[in-house]
């Protein structure tokens, strides 16, 4: 009779502590590399205002699509590119509707050192590609990063992309590409506006703005997937309010 009391008084105790561990469990948000330093200051608000709290993985948004497919534990997927999202609801993936958040930026990067100049139209690295001053030039990988792709959109539309591919150091995300083009080894890059506002470059005034004539739009995407919890939905909700909004222009994002 002892034995089987104390069978149902640890049961019982089993039973408090996963529903008290279940919930405690924080979603984890899957998120495109372009978006980390904005995302991590709305998290931390809405942290603040509701009491909840949000996990951040960060990679190219392609990466991600990849992990989700393979069942990685995500419950938010926040996209640099609408396609990335459209393909997970092709395969069922999600729920309810995607919604556009922002519309990225790219810049062409040079550092101090670089004797390469800036020019929109990107003038001066057709001469240095004939010239032989550029020795390796740095963007995101074009397979599965979205402004990876935009960039060779943009140096295809140009007519230097057959010329410059073996100058090429292809970062895995955004933000090793813009570590790259940051390194005295690299003559410049292009990559996202978001991140060349938080590497100080605006200080050092290394950056300058591409034309978006030169590439599809980078149209940012998120969309809640079938794992979603009350959390995860709740984050998602607070990402489309004014306050959340504001902290994505205050990053270099434009309003869809």
């Amino acid at each position: 009779m002892l034995f089987k009391r104390i069978k149902v008084l640890l049961f019982l105790y089993l039973l408090f502590n996963n529903q008290t561990l279940l919930s405690q469990t924080v979603p984890i948000v899957a998120a495109a590399s372009s978006v980390q330093f904005a995302l991590k200051e709305i998290s931390r608000q809405f942290t603040q205002d509701y009491n909840l709290k949000v996990k951040l993985s960060f990679s190219s948004s392609g990466n991600l699509v990849q992990q989700i497919r393979h069942h990685s534990p995500f419950e938010l997927f926040i996209s640099a590119d609408e396609p990335y999202v459209f393909q997970l609801q092709r395969a069922g993936l999600t729920q309810g509707k995607s919604i556009c958040y922002a519309q990225g930026r790219l810049v062409l990067f040079t550092h101090k050192n670089s004797s390469l100049k800036r020019d929109p139209q990107l003038n001066d690295l057709a001469l240095a590609l004939k010239d032989g001053r550029l020795k390796r030039f740095a963007i995101a990988n074009p397979e599965h990063a979205p402004y990876g792709r935009a960039a060779k959109e943009l140096l295809q539309n140009l007519g230097l992309w057959k010329n410059i591919q073996k100058k090429l150091i292809l970062g895995e995300n955004i933000s090793q590409a813009a570590q790259f083009s940051n390194s005295n080894a690299v003559q410049g890059g292009i990559f996202a506006y978001s991140i060349a506002l938080q590497m100080g470059i605006e200080q050092q005034n290394d950056y300058l703005l591409l034309p978006q004539a030169l590439h599809q739009p980078l149209l940012a995407r998120m969309v809640l997937l079938k794992s979603a919890g009350s959390t995860a939905k709740a984050f998602y909700h607070y990402l489309q309010q004014p306050k959340a909004l504001a902290i994505f222009e205050k990053y270099g994002f434009l309003q869809p």
